[in-house]
């Protein structure tokens, strides 16, 4: 006979604690503990295929030099964003959690990898949504004006399940046999074995271990959609992003039409790789080369803009970087930034003022990064300062000229890595000059000099001080 008690759950970490607490002493938050009933068997684990108990096998330990390892079999998808973020496309018995704000957009990608796949059964679980309103969303993805409706060849092979319950899912599971296991959210669903609420921490560990086993015991990779606190973080326990193989993050201003896919764990592949889609009424588009997309078109140079070379992950990216300097109306300065870390503007608004002797203690400074991206890169920093320059002595910025440098606190201009992939991405895009620092350059080399270098036909102005960029640009 399973032994039921009652345990008490933190709602931020998941730690379990025998009584209540005012305060979790894993991650110090107050007032996040929650009663549960727990039900804990003795020897025996769910089984995915019925739903009932079954003994537990044990496993023999193998030396590392008798495994035999082979390449893990892909899965590849066409959405190309997709399959760089999860390291080559869906590997065969993977896990994957994707987390994001309410209405960003995680659903409708999942449908879109669905009816896209051809020749592969997929199984679409909704625990939110009825059939009838997934069908209304399929439609507005297929019958796009001016788009063929046989582009989507994986419609037919697309099954929908409005279910909760885990026992349920599983039964349709066997019948089906399906290739990929898609679940929208993981928050809804609930297990038998545990008598707790939908969305409870127990609920959510248990039919996350369930879907795990199915997944590694039959080879079918399974999608988990996930819903985030109001902090930003992942809904649920924190062991739950530890027991899958890949968490994603799916981010993006509602306001703006770009998403962020981005990789936030991935044994499979890399974790600094990210996919950016444009959200049309059509569902969510590709974009191949974001750069061209941030960068706004002008007729004339504006003071106050510039363009920096960013590395996103290990995509390098052009992004313009706006910038308004203006005498303070009121007693106390404003800073804003919108993008881009506040703490750090005012830091390099001291380095400004400290050591290239510009008065800015009396101006009001805005800064804002185009595209609704949040960037931390510190090689945007020498665009950052010669936009303020540029708005502060209203003097603009050849729009031929891009910046990839960090700016220290002395006024020095610090190498950032990988340049040469920054350098041909600027070159790609028909820009003439790049400023970068010259401890990018091996010790005693010159540009010129360097044979690796010779093969841009971008101009390279390497600077070691703030000063030296202002004087190149505005004399």
């Amino acid at each position: 006979m399973a032994k039921t008690r009652t345990a008490y759950f933190c709602q931020s970490c998941g730690n379990e604690s025998a009584k209540w607490m005012g305060k979790c002493p894993s991650c110090n938050q107050w007032n996040t503990f929650v009663e549960e009933i727990v039900e804990k068997g003795n020897v025996s684990v769910p089984d995915w295929k019925s739903g009932s108990t079954s003994t537990q096998r044990s496993n023999k330990p193998s030396a590392l030099n008798e495994i035999i390892y082979s390449e893990e079999n892909r899965m590849i998808t066409p959405d190309s964003e997709l399959n760089r973020v999860l390291g080559g496309g869906i590997v065969s018995g993977s896990i994957v959690l994707i987390g994001g704000e309410p209405g960003i957009g995680k659903s409708t990608l999942m449908l879109q990898v669905a009816i896209n796949l051809p020749g592969l059964k997929v199984l679409y679980i909704s625990g939110e949504e009825s059939e009838q309103q997934i069908k209304m969303r399929a439609e507005r993805l297929i019958n796009v004006p001016g788009k063929d409706g046989a582009k989507f060849p994986g419609v037919a092979e697309t099954y929908i399940l409005t279910e909760t319950s885990t026992q349920n899912i599983f039964k349709q599971i066997e019948i089906l046999e399906p290739d990929l296991v898609v679940v929208d959210s993981i928050q809804t669903l609930h297990s038998a074995h545990i008598e707790s609420t939908p969305g409870s921490v127990s609920q959510v560990r248990e039919c996350t271990a369930e879907l795990l086993r199915f997944a590694k015991e039959s080879g079918t990779p399974v999608f988990l959609i996930g819903h985030i606190t109001k902090d930003g973080m992942i809904a649920g326990p924190k062991i739950l992003e530890h027991m899958v193989d890949t968490v994603l993050q799916f981010e993006g201003d509602r306001h703006h039409v770009y998403r962020i896919l981005r990789a936030v764990k991935n044994r499979f592949g890399s974790a600094s790789e990210l996919g950016i889609y444009e959200m049309l009424g059509s569902g969510l588009r590709e974009v191949s080369n974001p750069s061209e997309i941030l960068l706004s078109q002008r007729d004339e140079p504006l003071s106050g803009i510039t363009i920096s070379v960013i590395l996103e992950g290990l995509r390098p990216m052009l992004i313009e970087t706006q910038a308004l300097v203006s005498v303070s109306a009121y007693g106390t300065p404003q800073r804003s930034a919108t993008g881009f870390d506040t703490k750090r503007m005012n830091m390099l608004l001291a380095v400004l003022e400290k050591r290239c002797g510009f008065k800015l203690s009396t101006q009001d400074v805005f800064l804002n990064i185009a595209g609704g991206l949040r960037v931390e890169d510190p090689a945007i920093d020498l665009a950052v300062v010669v936009a303020i320059i540029s708005s502060h002595e209203d003097m603009p910025v050849d729009t031929k000229v891009c910046f990839a440098a960090e700016v220290g606190l002395s006024g020095e201009i610090r190498a950032v890595n990988r340049i040469e992939q920054r350098i041909a991405e600027a070159e790609k895009l028909g820009f003439e000059k790049i400023f970068i620092s010259k401890y990018n350059l091996p010790a005693g080399k010159k540009v010129h000099d360097d044979l690796n270098w010779k093969k841009y036909r971008i101009e390279i102005f390497t600077v070691a001080k703030v000063e030296e960029v202002f004087h190149a640009l505005f004399g």
